[in-house]
């Protein structure tokens, strides 16, 4: 027999995965299952790359259960300068607003960090990249006055790409704000930690972030005032390896410790514990 009749392939069916069900980890760049990565609090287990969270992840995070009470939720930002880019500075907010479930960039309130009573004041970067307007300074600034009332210490998670530009000199002033009230509240002894994430940049790193009693900083946070692409060209040389990278500040000198996220709440304990 010269010709034999093969069978016809059978087509296989295209299984349908579900988006969503996997990340990329931008540091190792590692296809990671998403629940994997939710359940080691949003680190990469192939190379510890952690990744930003919510305030709310935060407060979650940190916070003693049912502890946390928010305080100054209803003030929202005005639009002094009437400012409009590709949308108006309101439309702007709005759609943060609804993007991020909050009404601005930072949740202020009263908790208990196993069993420390502190105030804290968490940045989102979601909203409108962690900038910081009049509001956010505001709320800041309220924080610092809340533990100069209660003596009880202030921690601070800052995430921000730095001063809010539709508010101008309006955001500008609130680096001069913020560091005044936390200026006063280094004067009466009280403890202030502040917890720098990725990123922190611009206003924010150059007022509270940096102002810390104990400043700490996640795994390889980029932390700093320009970005590196701005200081090369201005310097015209190229910068080091992992320049603005958190190791790199401790090595330097200019944060006390590099803590992961898991070990966060038990380090702020102890430093709580020891400043109290």
């Amino acid at each position: 027999m010269w010709f034999k009749k093969t069978k016809e392939p059978r087509l296989q069916k295209k299984v349908k995965i579900p988006e969503g069900l996997w990340v990329k980890c931008e540091n190792c760049k590692e296809i990671v299952y998403r629940k994997e990565i939710d359940k080691n609090l949003k680190v990469c287990p192939k190379c510890n790359y952690h990744f930003r969270i919510s305030a709310k992840e935060r407060i979650k995070l940190l916070a003693d259960d049912g502890s946390f009470m928010e305080f100054d939720a209803d003030i929202v930002p005005v639009d002094p300068l009437n400012f409009e880019d590709t949308m108006s500075y309101p439309e702007r907010i709005k759609e943060n607003q609804k993007k991020s479930g909050l009404q601005e960039a930072v949740i202020s309130g009263e908790a208990l960090i196993n069993g420390h009573h502190v105030v804290f004041a968490i940045m989102d970067f979601s909203f409108m990249g962690g900038s910081m307007g009049s509001v956010v300074g505001e709320k800041i600034m309220r924080s610092a006055e809340m533990v100069l009332e209660k003596k009880i210490p202030l921690i601070s998670v800052a995430s921000s790409g730095g001063a809010r530009m539709q508010e101008g000199i309006f955001s500008l002033m609130q680096m001069a704000k913020v560091s005044a009230v936390i200026g006063r509240v280094k004067d009466n002894g009280i403890p202030y930690i502040s917890v720098l994430a990725d990123p922190t940049f611009g206003g924010v790193a150059a007022s509270f972030a940096m102002l810390g009693d104990i400043i700490i900083a996640e795994p390889r946070s980029l932390i700093g005032f320009a970005g590196p692409r701005v200081i090369e060209q201005t310097m015209k040389q190229q910068l080091p390896d992992n320049f603005q990278r958190a190791e790199f500040l401790l090595e330097h000198g200019l944060i006390d410790m590099v803590v992961n996220r898991e070990d966060l709440k038990e380090t702020l304990t102890k430093i709580i514990g020891f400043l109290s």
